[in-house]
């Protein structure tokens, strides 16, 4: 019998989803915040790795961007996370997704605590 293929790595998933994925499975999934310093400063999401969008391509192949993780990446709406997510699959990583709907979406969504801006 032939092994099934793993699935596809969706190019966006929910908020929700994000949330889930990392609760299931943390040692195996990273959430990367790809805004900008002062976005940062402002609002965070707990546990989630800072690279701004700018400093993607010198974090290829580094700790910040380990190619064997699933990466989750977010910005504050989703359409930065979106360009970034689709320039690392061009780059080689099999697995990243963007978060639709950014930090936004999860203050609004997950964790009212985190500010929105």
């Amino acid at each position: 019998m032939a092994e099934k293929p793993a699935p596809a790595v969706p190019l966006e998933i929910s908020v929700e989803q994000a949330r889930d994925l990392l609760d299931a499975h943390p040692g195996d999934t990273a959430l990367i915040d790809v805004r900008e310093p002062f976005e940062h400063e402002t609002a965070r999401i707990a546990g989630s790795i800072f690279v701004p969008m700018r400093r993607i391509p010198e974090h290829v192949d580094g700790p910040a961007l380990p190619r064997e993780k699933l990466l989750l990446i977010h910005c504050h709406h989703g359409g930065r996370s979106l360009r970034v997510t689709e320039w690392l699959r061009g780059q080689g990583y099999p697995r990243v997704t963007n978060v639709a709907g950014g930090i936004q979406a999860w203050s609004e969504r997950i964790d009212p605590s985190i500010p929105t801006y």
